[in-house]
């Protein structure tokens, strides 16, 4: 197969036979051991008419009723000129969909060529909804973020900051507030369309470390219900110390915003004092970033009063 196989995130063909339960009606165990590199699939209609100019074949290919129907009008002949170019060494497999079987002429050709083709009962479009959401899992973009992952009223906050400024001991605050943990310290973060998907390590699940006291069990002291196995990352709240933060801006008119994988998301800067409630700060710039995504932002309203106000004595002034 070509490409770089340290370089390129990729899927086996196995893999999305075993998930799914395909039949498989041609090639071998070997044949499976060819790779998808795209999170997408091709219904290679004007492929089997025999137009071949900007065609894309490294994704899985979907035959289903109109196309079934249509080859039961090609010649034996140039059935097999088509079927040859749809099942070159660079497409992954096809999926024959809706309950019809593979063409003799196809299986011929795949059986040459120890090409995989499945069959499934699944119409076109499940069949179609149900592959591209599989692939879009397994090779979505990733990376892995330093920080306390938790979900806060619904909203995936992550919490971030430098070692030692009290990200732990704010997430055991939170929790005992009621609220469910994701991950500490190690964060892994996969982009699936839109949305960022965050999973803990598997070797630091369900754990958090205390300094003092080391590393505690979440699920055992707080319960299973405490711990997610997974969450969208919304919002950003990362901590600093408070003599750090340069031209402290008491009114944040303008949002900041962090970008994750080519996504923007929301982020709040929290300075640390002593005497800062951090769980209910954290809390209160949730429920905010919650009232923001409804379309009301209380800076702007407090502006606007302010202009008014403003302009009230102006005019009274001018009487």
């Amino acid at each position: 197969m070509p490409g770089n196989e340290e370089l390129v995130k990729r899927v086996y063909v196995s893999e999305l036979k075993e998930y799914f339960g395909f039949k498989q009606v041609s090639g071998n165990a070997e044949s499976l051991n060819r790779w998808i590199i795209a999170p997408d699939v091709n219904r290679p209609g004007l492929e089997l008419t025999g137009y071949r100019d900007t065609t894309d074949l490294k994704r899985v290919n979907i035959i289903g009723n109109k196309e079934t129907q249509y080859l039961n009008t090609l010649s034996d002949e140039v059935k097999k000129e088509r079927f040859g170019f749809v099942t070159d060494s660079y497409t992954p497999c096809i999926i024959m969909t809706g309950g019809n079987k593979t063409e003799k002429t196809l299986l011929e050709v795949a059986w040459a060529k120890n090409f995989p083709i499945f069959e499934t009962e699944w119409k076109s479009y499940m069949t179609v909804q149900n592959v591209v959401a599989f692939l879009s899992r397994r090779l979505a973009p990733e990376t892995s973020l330093y920080g306390v992952m938790m979900d806060i009223y619904g909203v995936g906050v992550l919490i971030t900051g430098k070692s030692g400024i009290g990200k732990s001991e704010l997430a055991l605050e939170l929790l005992r507030r009621g609220h469910t943990f994701l991950a500490d310290d190690l964060v892994e973060v996969a982009r699936v369309q839109n949305d960022l998907i965050c999973t803990p390590p598997k070797v630091l699940k369900g754990m958090l470390e205390l300094r003092g006291i080391g590393v505690i069990d979440i699920s055992l002291m707080y319960g299973a219900s405490a711990c997610l196995n997974s969450c969208n990352l919304d919002l950003v709240i990362r901590l600093e110390n408070y003599e750090s933060r340069h031209n402290d801006n008491r009114l944040q008119y303008e949002e900041e915003k962090i970008e994750i994988l080519g996504l923007t998301r929301p982020r709040v800067v929290l300075p640390v004092t002593p005497a800062r409630a951090l769980g209910t700060l954290v809390e209160a710039a949730v429920t905010n970033y919650r009232l923001n995504q409804k379309g009301y932002n209380s800076t702007e309203v407090f502006k606007k009063r302010v202009w008014d106000s403003i302009q009230e004595k102006n005019k009274k002034g001018s009487l």
